[in-house]
């Protein structure tokens, strides 16, 4: 039974279950009288940030960073995982489908810990990690989108694989940045936990903090995008130029060539005893002007 007391003091306890199941479930309805709605909740992979309330029973779900490497990024559940958490009284009960480090990182700092706390704070304790997951992620993909910079403008490489990496970095800034900023409302709903208002500050500068990041990733990255693309176009267009100004030499020596491939009888100039030589030095001509011309011209 995945259903564990991992702390308690005299003012509170805090209750973990990882993976819940229908029967885990059922026992928490019946044991703390928790709505069946609220417990579905934390089933649901792709359910959005929520903060409700029913009786005694306050309810957060909030979404912590992966770093799950997922190939498609559809839904928030490609990029995040969810956590229940449930505050009763003097009780704290917290849900998730898989192991996370906001749980793991508080469970080690309460025991570091040799002071009582509340589940309140607690509750604030996973919250700030939960920020920090993002703060984190939001730093590694900063890293990436400098790497794929640095190869493009640096390194002059410009592959297909450079574009799907940042329509991939794309698409995981913009779900983060949706996961986050449908926190706001539960991120402003810890004033009414009764908790100090430098707490409370604490984490709403957090939040703020991790959205202008994502906001400054998502611009950044677009403006990346952009970028490589106008190079792209800018490259093509150096190789048309090269083989439109190639073009421009052959034309008139191919037409010449053209013209007196045709073997006609009554074409004089093919008896010329030095024909040939006379046709060559006029395509050499027409070749130097076309070069000397193309040069004024600065093509």
């Amino acid at each position: 039974m995945p259903i564990n007391t991992i702390y308690r003091d005299s003012q509170c306890e805090w209750v973990d279950v990882e993976a819940p199941t229908a029967e885990d479930l059922k026992f928490l309805h019946e044991r703390y009288e928790i709505n069946n709605l609220l417990l579905e909740d934390t089933l649901d992979p792709n359910h959005l940030p929520k903060y409700e309330e029913d009786g005694n029973v306050r309810f957060f779900l909030l979404r912590e960073s992966t770093e799950l490497e997922r190939k498609n990024l559809n839904t928030i559940s490609d990029i995040s995982t969810k956590i229940g958490i449930f505050i009763i009284n003097n009780t704290i009960i917290t849900i998730h489908r898989m192991k996370t480090k906001s749980i793991a990182q508080t469970k080690k700092q309460l025991t570091c810990s040799q002071n009582e706390t509340s589940a309140e704070k607690i509750a604030l304790m996973i919250s700030l990690l939960i920020m920090k997951s993002f703060d984190d992620e939001a730093v590694s993909l900063f890293e990436t989108m400098d790497n794929i910079e640095n190869e493009i403008f640096l390194k002059n490489t410009n592959h297909t694989n450079q574009i799907r990496r940042l329509y991939k970095l794309k698409r995981k800034s913009g779900l983060n940045s949706r996961v986050l900023t449908i926190s706001t409302d539960a991120i402003d709903k810890f004033k009414l936990l009764g908790l100090q208002d430098s707490e409370v500050v604490d984490l709403k500068d957090k939040h703020k903090d991790v959205v202008a990041d994502f906001d400054h990733l998502n611009i950044q990255i677009t403006n990346l995008i952009s970028m490589f693309l106008a190079l792209s176009d800018q490259k093509a267009n150096q190789v048309m130029k090269v083989l439109a100004i190639y073009s421009v030499y052959f034309l008139p020596i191919t037409f010449i060539a053209g013209v007196y491939g045709m073997n006609f009888d009554n074409m004089p100039e093919l008896h010329t005893k030095h024909g040939y030589f006379y046709t060559l030095g006029l395509m050499g001509v027409v070749v130097i002007c076309t070069f000397i011309y193309a040069r004024r011209k600065q093509w």
